[in-house]
């Protein structure tokens, strides 16, 4: 099969043809359809993010069911299926408490080591060097996946477009849930790219009263305005804490959402909150990026922080497919760039060069 490899070198994707992979107990082996071109496969091909290589990266996947591995029962060969970038184990003690976004096996085998649950790649070259797996490897014709992260995907819904649920949609939702939204909020989103503008359709369903978007391309706010965003600010222009204070009555806002993962943006999401508001941090920064707080601020307006990263897929993936099923969420309408795999490397270029406004997806064909 052909795969697009990370050398480790230099920031850049080389077609190359590998072995299809086998799936061992508990594991499904996919035929890619489609392939999410994520910000966070950058951080890795940019090292800002520590990851081993030789690497295939690619972590927001659809497919469809090749094979099924020993004691795998609850899916089928030929169902249509979507992925999560964070495959729970099922087992660690996070998992069996509900949290699988802190999934121990996943963080500590595939994070650190770009292997699946028993310390071991399903991905290698011919003669046999092993090929290191970020979440499940999907920028390739096969992938290997735990069976606990394979969901099925609606009969009427496209495969293609619902790739991009595994980690931008899928990161949304986990940050709604953090943030607990109440009806009638008003937020801020910092940074109107994958994460922002899934975001924006979230916020736009759950009934806040007001949703500020943020950024510096006019391109991208133009295009979030229309999933749903009620004001939009490009924070080059103007100043976009005065000016998000004019929009909520001298106020600020109940939560800020900040999905780039720099210090600025950061600092932007402090800025526009409210007395008692809620900043969640979902953008992912550089290894050992700081942001600064007034301490004397958070203690005496009761400023909240949270992290959040992903959601928990045994849940939150089903209620995604259910969402696009009912047309409440709507891939398609973000996804504006398609590339071929041979074409991965110029994608990701695009994307560095942030040539791609809404999101790109990778085409199996």
């Amino acid at each position: 099969m052909r795969a697009a490899v990370f050398h480790g070198a230099e920031p850049r994707l080389v077609i190359e043809e590998i072995p299809v992979p086998v799936p061992r107990r508990g594991e499904v082996l996919l035929k890619v359809t489609a392939c999410g071109v994520c910000h966070t496969d950058l951080h890795v091909l940019r090292s800002e993010v520590k990851f081993p290589a030789p690497a295939v990266l690619g972590h927001e996947v659809s497919g469809v069911v090749e094979q099924l591995g020993e004691g795998v029962d609850d899916i089928a060969i030929g169902d249509n299926v979507v992925c999560s970038f964070i495959m729970p184990c099922g087992d660690c003690r996070h998992c069996v408490r509900g949290a699988e976004d802190l999934c121990e096996k996943f963080f500590a085998h595939n994070r650190l080591n770009g292997t699946l649950y028993d310390g071991t790649s399903r991905l290698a070259r011919a003669d046999g060097t092993p090929l290191a797996m970020y979440s499940m490897g999907g920028l390739a014709e096969y992938c290997v996946v735990p069976a606990s992260d394979v969901f099925e995907v609606p009969g009427d819904v496209g495969l293609e477009a619902v790739s991009i649920l595994g980690c931008s949609s899928f990161t949304a939702l986990g940050a709604i849930h953090t943030a607990e939204l109440g009806l009638g909020d008003r937020i801020a989103v910092v940074a109107a790219g994958g994460v922002g503008s899934s975001i924006v359709q979230f916020a736009a369903a759950s009934g806040v009263a007001q949703i500020i978007a943020i950024d510096i391309s006019d391109e991208k706010l133009s295009a979030v305005a229309k999933l749903g965003a009620t004001h939009t600010i490009n924070s080059r222009a103007e100043d976009a804490a005065a000016r998000v204070r004019e929009l909520t009555d001298g106020h600020g806002v109940d939560v800020a959402f900040e999905a780039l993962g720099s210090a600025a943006t950061f600092a932007t999401a402090l800025d526009v909150l409210d007395d008692g508001g809620r900043a969640v941090v979902v953008g992912i920064a550089p290894a050992g990026s700081t942001g600064a707080i007034d301490l004397a601020r958070l203690v005496r307006r009761k400023l909240q922080i949270r992290g959040s990263y992903g959601a928990k897929a045994r849940t939150d993936m089903p209620a995604l497919l259910r969402m696009v099923a009912a047309n409440t969420v709507r891939p398609q309408e973000v996804i504006t760039r398609r590339y071929s795999l041979d074409r991965a490397d110029e994608a990701y270029g695009a994307l560095g060069r942030g040539e791609i406004v809404g999101r790109a997806i990778i085409e199996m064909g």
